[in-house]
Protein backbone atom coordinates (compact mmCIF):
# COMPACT_ATOMS: atom_id res chain seq x y z
CA UNK A 1 0.00 0.00 0.00
CA UNK A 2 3.02 1.93 -0.05
CA UNK A 3 2.47 3.80 -3.46
CA UNK A 4 -1.64 4.20 -2.63
CA UNK A 5 -3.05 7.68 -3.31
CA UNK A 6 -3.34 7.65 0.21
CA UNK A 7 0.25 7.50 1.11
CA UNK A 8 0.16 11.26 0.48
CA UNK A 9 -0.45 11.52 4.81
CA UNK A 10 2.93 10.38 5.51
CA UNK A 11 4.18 13.58 4.25
CA UNK A 12 2.57 14.82 7.63
CA UNK A 13 4.84 13.53 10.00
CA UNK A 14 7.46 15.51 11.33
CA UNK A 15 11.04 14.29 11.91
CA UNK A 16 11.99 13.51 15.26
CA UNK A 17 15.76 12.37 15.47
CA UNK A 18 17.35 13.31 18.16
CA UNK A 19 20.91 15.19 17.95
CA UNK A 20 23.80 12.83 17.46
CA UNK A 21 26.40 12.52 19.75
CA UNK A 22 25.18 12.85 23.03
CA UNK A 23 24.18 10.94 25.96
CA UNK A 24 19.93 10.32 25.45
CA UNK A 25 18.26 10.54 29.12
CA UNK A 26 15.09 9.43 29.32
CA UNK A 27 13.41 10.77 32.26
CA UNK A 28 9.92 9.12 33.24
CA UNK A 29 7.60 10.58 35.94
CA UNK A 30 4.66 9.17 38.10
CA UNK A 31 1.49 11.33 37.07
CA UNK A 32 -0.62 11.64 40.60
CA UNK A 33 1.14 9.95 42.50
CA UNK A 34 0.68 11.12 45.93
CA UNK A 35 -2.66 10.12 45.04
CA UNK A 36 -2.40 6.64 43.76
CA UNK A 37 -0.03 6.12 47.34
CA UNK A 38 -2.92 7.22 49.55
CA UNK A 39 -5.24 5.05 47.44
CA UNK A 40 -2.83 1.72 47.23
CA UNK A 41 -2.41 2.46 51.31
CA UNK A 42 1.30 3.07 50.95
CA UNK A 43 3.15 2.50 54.17
CA UNK A 44 4.49 6.12 55.40
CA UNK A 45 7.50 7.61 54.66
CA UNK A 46 8.87 4.35 52.86
CA UNK A 47 7.28 1.32 51.60
CA UNK A 48 9.62 -1.29 51.25
CA UNK A 49 6.92 -3.28 48.86
CA UNK A 50 6.81 0.12 46.59
CA UNK A 51 10.86 -0.09 46.86
CA UNK A 52 10.64 -3.64 45.32
CA UNK A 53 8.08 -3.15 42.48
CA UNK A 54 10.42 0.19 41.63
CA UNK A 55 13.17 -2.42 41.57
CA UNK A 56 15.13 -1.33 38.08
CA UNK A 57 16.64 -4.99 37.58
CA UNK A 58 13.26 -6.77 36.64
CA UNK A 59 13.26 -4.05 33.86
CA UNK A 60 16.73 -3.98 33.10
CA UNK A 61 16.44 -7.65 32.16
CA UNK A 62 14.13 -6.91 29.26
CA UNK A 63 16.10 -7.60 25.62
CA UNK A 64 14.38 -4.33 24.76
CA UNK A 65 15.93 -1.65 27.52
CA UNK A 66 18.79 -0.56 26.40
CA UNK A 67 22.55 -1.82 28.04
CA UNK A 68 24.39 0.18 27.11
CA UNK A 69 23.71 2.18 30.12
CA UNK A 70 20.41 3.40 32.46
CA UNK A 71 19.87 4.68 35.55
CA UNK A 72 16.46 4.50 37.40
CA UNK A 73 15.33 6.69 40.19
CA UNK A 74 12.13 6.91 42.11
CA UNK A 75 10.68 6.99 45.17
CA UNK A 76 7.39 5.00 46.93
CA UNK A 77 5.35 8.44 46.48
CA UNK A 78 7.05 10.66 44.10
CA UNK A 79 8.61 8.45 40.85
CA UNK A 80 11.01 10.03 38.86
CA UNK A 81 12.53 7.56 36.71
CA UNK A 82 15.70 7.57 34.10
CA UNK A 83 17.29 5.50 31.61
CA UNK A 84 20.45 6.78 30.12
CA UNK A 85 22.66 5.69 26.63
CA UNK A 86 26.10 6.35 25.04
CA UNK A 87 26.59 8.32 22.72
CA UNK A 88 27.31 5.64 20.57
CA UNK A 89 24.33 4.04 21.15
CA UNK A 90 21.80 3.97 18.70
CA UNK A 91 18.49 3.02 19.65
CA UNK A 92 15.57 2.54 16.88
CA UNK A 93 17.38 5.22 14.90
CA UNK A 94 17.43 7.63 17.42
CA UNK A 95 13.70 8.75 16.78
CA UNK A 96 12.07 10.15 19.61
CA UNK A 97 9.07 8.71 19.20
CA UNK A 98 10.09 5.30 18.91
CA UNK A 99 11.30 5.17 22.77
CA UNK A 100 9.09 2.93 24.44
CA UNK A 101 10.54 2.55 27.39
CA UNK A 102 7.76 4.42 28.87
CA UNK A 103 5.12 1.74 27.93
CA UNK A 104 7.28 -0.81 28.79
CA UNK A 105 8.00 0.52 32.38
CA UNK A 106 4.20 1.06 32.89
CA UNK A 107 3.27 -2.52 31.62
CA UNK A 108 6.13 -4.11 33.46
CA UNK A 109 4.83 -1.81 36.78
CA UNK A 110 1.58 -3.59 36.22
CA UNK A 111 2.75 -6.89 35.38
CA UNK A 112 4.69 -7.17 38.80
CA UNK A 113 2.20 -5.42 41.38
CA UNK A 114 1.28 -8.58 42.49
CA UNK A 115 4.24 -9.59 43.59
CA UNK A 116 5.14 -7.11 45.74
CA UNK A 117 1.56 -6.10 46.95
CA UNK A 118 -0.44 -10.08 47.02
CA UNK A 119 -2.62 -8.44 49.68
CA UNK A 120 -3.43 -5.24 47.75
CA UNK A 121 -5.74 -4.95 44.57
CA UNK A 122 -4.99 -2.56 42.03
CA UNK A 123 -7.57 -0.07 41.62
CA UNK A 124 -6.03 1.54 38.50
CA UNK A 125 -3.82 1.23 36.03
CA UNK A 126 -0.87 3.70 37.07
CA UNK A 127 0.45 6.36 34.65
CA UNK A 128 3.82 8.14 33.64
CA UNK A 129 4.95 10.80 31.13
CA UNK A 130 8.28 11.09 29.86
CA UNK A 131 10.69 13.41 28.63
CA UNK A 132 13.94 13.08 26.84
CA UNK A 133 17.14 14.90 27.51
CA UNK A 134 19.99 15.24 25.64
CA UNK A 135 23.60 16.07 26.95
CA UNK A 136 26.96 17.34 26.08
CA UNK A 137 29.34 15.37 27.94
CA UNK A 138 30.15 12.59 30.63
CA UNK A 139 30.31 16.27 33.45
CA UNK A 140 26.68 16.83 32.82
CA UNK A 141 25.33 13.18 32.74
CA UNK A 142 27.11 12.80 36.27
CA UNK A 143 25.56 15.86 37.71
CA UNK A 144 22.29 15.36 36.76
CA UNK A 145 22.44 12.10 38.61
CA UNK A 146 24.32 13.90 41.53
CA UNK A 147 21.16 16.41 41.51
CA UNK A 148 18.29 13.92 41.68
CA UNK A 149 20.42 11.95 44.40
CA UNK A 150 20.49 15.25 46.70
CA UNK A 151 16.87 16.28 46.07
CA UNK A 152 15.70 12.80 46.76
CA UNK A 153 17.60 13.08 50.10
CA UNK A 154 15.96 16.39 50.91
CA UNK A 155 12.58 14.78 50.19
CA UNK A 156 13.52 11.37 52.11
CA UNK A 157 14.38 13.66 55.29
CA UNK A 158 11.64 15.90 55.11
CA UNK A 159 9.26 13.09 54.71
CA UNK A 160 10.14 10.92 57.72
CA UNK A 161 10.48 13.76 59.80
CA UNK A 162 6.78 14.65 58.80
CA UNK A 163 5.21 11.42 59.05
CA UNK A 164 6.98 10.98 62.65
CA UNK A 165 5.58 13.76 63.75
CA UNK A 166 1.86 12.84 62.12
CA UNK A 167 2.56 9.11 63.56
CA UNK A 168 4.25 9.32 66.49
CA UNK A 169 3.53 13.15 67.24
CA UNK A 170 -0.19 13.43 67.07
CA UNK A 171 -0.18 15.87 65.05
CA UNK A 172 -2.40 16.78 61.65
CA UNK A 173 -0.74 17.09 58.48
CA UNK A 174 -1.27 20.51 58.43
CA UNK A 175 0.26 21.08 61.42
CA UNK A 176 3.24 18.93 60.98
CA UNK A 177 3.71 21.24 57.68
CA UNK A 178 3.89 24.08 59.85
CA UNK A 179 6.60 22.55 62.19
CA UNK A 180 8.57 21.85 59.41
CA UNK A 181 8.38 24.58 57.22
CA UNK A 182 11.57 26.79 56.88
CA UNK A 183 13.67 24.79 58.84
CA UNK A 184 17.02 23.63 57.67
CA UNK A 185 18.39 19.72 57.67
CA UNK A 186 20.48 20.29 61.27
CA UNK A 187 16.51 21.58 62.83
CA UNK A 188 14.85 18.37 61.11
CA UNK A 189 18.02 15.79 62.59
CA UNK A 190 17.03 17.28 66.28
CA UNK A 191 13.48 17.23 65.59
CA UNK A 192 13.81 13.40 65.03
CA UNK A 193 16.21 12.96 67.87
CA UNK A 194 15.01 15.00 70.72
CA UNK A 195 10.96 13.90 70.01
CA UNK A 196 11.33 10.66 68.76
CA UNK A 197 14.77 9.51 69.68
CA UNK A 198 15.26 8.69 65.74
CA UNK A 199 18.96 8.84 64.06
CA UNK A 200 18.34 9.94 61.14
CA UNK A 201 21.87 8.55 59.68
CA UNK A 202 21.10 5.18 61.28
CA UNK A 203 18.19 4.63 58.92
CA UNK A 204 18.62 1.90 56.13
CA UNK A 205 20.89 3.34 53.68
CA UNK A 206 18.03 2.05 50.78
CA UNK A 207 16.30 4.81 52.36
CA UNK A 208 18.80 7.05 52.60
CA UNK A 209 21.10 6.44 49.60
CA UNK A 210 18.37 4.69 47.78
CA UNK A 211 19.11 1.58 45.71
CA UNK A 212 21.49 1.58 43.04
CA UNK A 213 22.15 -1.97 40.33
CA UNK A 214 25.21 -2.18 38.82
CA UNK A 215 26.58 -4.33 36.19
CA UNK A 216 30.52 -4.55 36.62
CA UNK A 217 32.50 -6.62 34.03
CA UNK A 218 35.69 -6.99 36.34
CA UNK A 219 36.15 -9.21 39.10
CA UNK A 220 34.83 -7.76 42.39
CA UNK A 221 36.58 -7.50 45.91
CA UNK A 222 33.97 -6.67 48.79
CA UNK A 223 35.50 -4.86 50.85
CA UNK A 224 33.16 -2.65 53.56
CA UNK A 225 33.36 1.38 53.52
CA UNK A 226 31.54 3.86 54.83
CA UNK A 227 28.92 3.87 52.23
CA UNK A 228 28.77 0.67 51.64
CA UNK A 229 30.34 0.52 48.12
CA UNK A 230 32.38 -2.59 46.96
CA UNK A 231 35.55 -2.16 45.70
CA UNK A 232 36.26 -3.10 42.48
CA UNK A 233 39.74 -4.90 42.06
CA UNK A 234 41.23 -6.98 39.46
CA UNK A 235 42.81 -9.93 41.34
CA UNK A 236 46.93 -9.18 41.78
CA UNK A 237 47.59 -13.36 41.27
CA UNK A 238 51.07 -13.64 41.13
CA UNK A 239 52.66 -14.21 37.82
CA UNK A 240 53.10 -17.92 37.56
CA UNK A 241 56.45 -19.35 36.29
CA UNK A 242 56.25 -19.93 32.18
CA UNK A 243 57.89 -23.25 32.68
CA UNK A 244 54.97 -24.52 34.97
CA UNK A 245 52.33 -26.96 33.61
CA UNK A 246 49.38 -28.28 34.80
CA UNK A 247 47.89 -32.29 34.41
CA UNK A 248 46.42 -31.25 31.63
CA UNK A 249 49.90 -29.67 29.67
CA UNK A 250 48.70 -26.62 29.23
CA UNK A 251 51.16 -23.67 29.92
CA UNK A 252 50.14 -22.04 33.55
CA UNK A 253 50.66 -18.87 32.41
CA UNK A 254 48.98 -19.57 29.54
CA UNK A 255 46.11 -20.76 31.49
CA UNK A 256 46.08 -18.05 33.72
CA UNK A 257 45.82 -15.57 31.04
CA UNK A 258 42.93 -17.04 29.72
CA UNK A 259 41.04 -17.11 33.16
CA UNK A 260 41.75 -14.06 33.53
CA UNK A 261 40.17 -13.09 29.68
CA UNK A 262 36.99 -15.23 31.05
CA UNK A 263 36.70 -12.76 34.42
CA UNK A 264 37.15 -9.46 32.42
CA UNK A 265 34.44 -10.91 30.12
CA UNK A 266 31.99 -11.65 32.74
CA UNK A 267 29.18 -9.64 33.99
CA UNK A 268 27.98 -9.76 37.72
CA UNK A 269 25.12 -7.47 38.54
CA UNK A 270 25.11 -6.42 42.80
CA UNK A 271 22.70 -4.01 44.34
CA UNK A 272 24.28 -1.32 45.97
CA UNK A 273 23.07 1.36 48.52
CA UNK A 274 25.79 4.25 48.00
CA UNK A 275 26.67 7.38 47.21
CA UNK A 276 26.39 8.16 43.67
CA UNK A 277 27.38 11.93 44.29
CA UNK A 278 31.13 11.18 45.84
CA UNK A 279 34.26 10.82 43.49
CA UNK A 280 34.53 7.15 44.17
CA UNK A 281 31.68 5.53 42.60
CA UNK A 282 32.38 7.43 39.71
CA UNK A 283 36.09 6.37 39.56
CA UNK A 284 35.36 2.95 39.74
CA UNK A 285 32.83 3.50 36.64
CA UNK A 286 33.64 6.46 34.76
CA UNK A 287 30.97 7.89 32.31
CA UNK A 288 32.48 7.53 28.94
CA UNK A 289 31.52 5.61 25.55
CA UNK A 290 34.15 2.66 26.62
CA UNK A 291 33.71 2.18 30.35
CA UNK A 292 29.69 3.20 30.80
CA UNK A 293 28.26 0.36 33.23
CA UNK A 294 24.54 -0.23 33.25
CA UNK A 295 23.81 1.64 36.48
CA UNK A 296 20.70 1.06 37.90
CA UNK A 297 18.93 3.10 40.77
CA UNK A 298 15.86 3.35 43.35
CA UNK A 299 15.90 6.71 44.93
Amino acid sequence: MAGSRWAYVRNFELPDTLLPNTFILLRLDGHSFHRFADDHAFVKPNDLRALELMDPRSLGSDARVPRCGSLHMGSPTSTASCFESLRSCIIDDNRKSHLCLCSLFTSTYVMLWPQCFPDTPLRYAPSFDARIVLYPGAQEVRDYFSWRQADTHVNNLYNTAFWALVQQGGQTTKEAHETLRGTVSSQKHEILFSRFGINYNDLPRQFRKGSTIVKDKLPIVKTDDDEGEADIKIKADSVPNENDIDEAGVPAREKASSEKRRARAATQQRLLHCDIIADGFWKLRPVSVRRMRSLACVL
